[in-house]
């Protein structure tokens, strides 16, 4: 059912996480689906994704108590600007760089229960989360690699609340914050057969936040050399809080995808 914005506390809430957890319809891919070899050794993929995910967890903002949100992918659909998630990856022998960027831009806008000092209150919320690491292949064979991989992940929260009508018309208020928080885990791949393959991560660590964490496990199809299928579930958890800001969320859902190679 599409959110109720009852209060602006609430809607604060809602929309803020919908925003951590949309994402633009893409395509989603494994490292090991599209890779670009090069003369010097280096492979590199990019893929981007897309990513039905839900979240449940808490958000305080604007000084307000915490607000405890449980929202469908369809619920957070109904609410979103634009999203865009990729994942790229360079590898050379047993070592790699790769990243993962989300960012995500959803609004809502609600009557006011008496329209005095306002006829209409506008919420917009953006959020970026990038991950940059490096990995070393403790494991590397033909039918696939295990790497140990550690790197910083970026978040940044902004969300703003504008008025119209009223007494209080043009005025608005911001709250938001951006912290980084150390991350590592293992990442890898392994092919069944010459057209099956698995792939997933697990990423742990903290900083900024109490707690971040990002698990996946994908299982892919290769039609060819230039094009794959996946389909996989992946669920990231952060734990944030800072002088009356708290974003408390966990996201989950399913990924799925197709990527051609040009």
């Amino acid at each position: 059912m599409k959110p109720r914005l009852w209060t602006f506390s609430f809607s604060a809430a809602l929309l803020l996480n919908s925003a951590a957890f949309a994402a633009d319809i893409a395509q989603t891919v494994s490292p090991e689906a599209t890779q670009i070899n090069t003369e010097s050794g280096w492979t590199f993929t990019f893929a981007p994704y897309f990513w039905a995910a839900g979240m449940s967890g808490d958000v305080g903002q604007f000084g307000l108590p915490p607000v405890h949100v449980d929202a469908s992918f369809g619920d957070i659909w109904d609410h979103l600007d634009f999203g865009a998630m990729a994942i790229g990856e360079a590898r050379y022998d047993r070592y790699s760089v790769f990243g993962d960027v989300i960012y995500t831009k959803v609004s809502g806008n609600k009557a006011t229960p008496f329209g005095v000092l306002a006829d209409k209150a506008t919420l917009d919320s953006q959020v970026f989360s990038g991950l940059l690491g490096v990995g070393y292949s403790v494991l590397d064979d033909a039918a696939g690699h295990l790497d140990v991989v550690g790197g910083a992940r970026v978040w940044s929260v902004d969300t703003k609340i504008s008025l119209n009508g009223g007494l209080l018309d043009g005025r608005s208020r911001s709250d938001g914050d951006t912290w980084v928080d150390a991350v590592g885990g293992l990442k890898g791949t392994y092919s069944l057969t010459p057209n099956v393959f698995l792939a997933g991560w697990g990423l742990i660590g903290g900083g900024g936040a109490d707690v971040d964490w990002d698990v996946a496990a994908t299982v892919g199809y290769k039609f060819n050399k230039t094009v794959s299928g996946v389909f996989g579930y992946r669920a990231i958890g952060v734990d944030f809080k800072d002088n009356g800001f708290e974003f408390d969320v966990v996201e989950q859902g399913p990924i799925l995808g197709l990527v051609i190679h040009f």
